[in-house]
C-alpha cells in the first residue's frame, strides 16, 4: 500500500490511512483539542498547531476546542471523529456512513470538506445509505447487495448507460386520448391528460424529440410548455436491486 509493504511496513502503510468508523468512540473527559493532539501522536508525529487548527475550523468546531467530548452533541462528536480521522494527514480515508443521522449543516461541510480532500488528492472511500449523497460527491459508484458487489462503475457512465430521460410536454387543452398516429413513440398521458410523457434513452444520439413535437403538431396538439428530467442514481440503484432479485 502506497509502496510500502503491510506485513514489514506496517506502521508506514497504517499512517496512509484514516477512518471515521460508524460508531462514536471517543474518551468523554477529554478535551476537543487533546483528543487530536493524542491521536497525531500516535501515528508518532509531532505537534502542528497550525493543522490542527485549520482542521477544527473546517469542521466548525474551533469554538469547541477546549470544550470536553461529554458535553459535546452528537453531531459534534460525529465531527470530532472526522478531525481525529484528519490530524495525522492521511492519503486514504474511509467514511462509513459518516453522515449517519447527523443535521443538514453537517453532512454541507462534510461534502464540502470532501471535495477539498479529493481536490487534494486523498482517495476517499465512503460507505452511505443516502444516495443523494454518493450522487453529489462520488467519482466511482460499488452497488452493494446482501454482501454481493452488483457492480463497480464511474458515476458518469452509471448514469449515462443505465439512465433514462424523460420529456414531459404540457398541453395547452387536456385529452382523454393519445391519438393513433403517435402510437410509435413511447407515450403516456399524466395529470388528467393534461400532459404528455416521453421517455428515452439517455445514451442515443438521437431522441427523436424533434420529430415527435412535429407529430404532435400534425394531430392537433398544442404544447403549452416542456421539460426534460434524467434518471437520479437512486432511481437506478432501485432498478439494480429489483433485476438482482428476480
Amino acid at each position: 500500500m502506497g509502496g510500502y509493504d503491510i506485513k514489514t511496513d506496517y506502521r508506514a502503510a497504517r499512517k496512509l490511512i484514516g477512518l471515521v468508523p460508524q460508531e462514536i468512540s471517543l474518551e468523554p473527559f477529554e478535551t476537543v483539542m487533546n483528543t487530536l493532539q493524542f491521536s497525531r501522536g500516535l501515528f508518532g508525529l509531532g505537534a502542528d498547531p497550525a493543522l490542527i487548527e485549520q482542521i477544527l475550523k473546517q469542521l466548525s468546531l474551533w469554538d469547541k476546542r477546549h470544550a470536553q467530548i461529554k458535553s459535546l452533541s452528537g453531531g459534534m462528536r460525529r465531527r470530532v471523529m472526522i478531525a481525529k480521522a484528519l490530524v495525522h494527514e492521511p492519503r486514504i480515508l474511509f467514511l462509513d456512513e459518516p453522515t449517519a443521522g447527523v443535521d443538514v449543516e453537517l453532512r454541507r461541510d462534510m461534502w464540502a470538506l470532501i471535495s477539498q480532500l479529493k481536490a487534494d488528492g486523498v482517495t476517499i472511500i465512503l460507505t452511505t445509505h443516502y444516495i443523494d449523497e454518493a450522487e453529489a460527491i462520488a467519482d466511482r459508484i460499488a452497488v452493494i447487495d446482501n454482501g454481493r458487489i452488483l457492480l463497480v462503475e464511474s458515476k458518469a457512465t452509471l448514469m449515462q448507460q443505465m439512465g433514462q430521460k424523460t420529456l414531459t410536454i404540457e398541453l395547452t387543452q387536456p385529452t382523454e386520448t393519445l391519438p393513433e398516429s403517435l402510437a410509435a413513440y413511447n407515450l403516456s398521458l399524466i395529470n388528467d391528460g393534461q400532459a404528455i410523457k416521453y421517455a428515452y434513452g439517455a445514451t442515443g444520439e438521437r431522441t427523436g424529440i424533434t420529430t415527435l413535437l412535429s407529430d404532435l403538431s400534425k394531430a392537433g396538439l398544442v404544447l403549452r410548455d416542456l421539460h426534460t428530467e434524467q434518471s437520479s442514481l437512486e432511481e437506478i440503484f432501485i432498478t439494480l436491486l429489483q433485476d438482482a432479485n428476480k
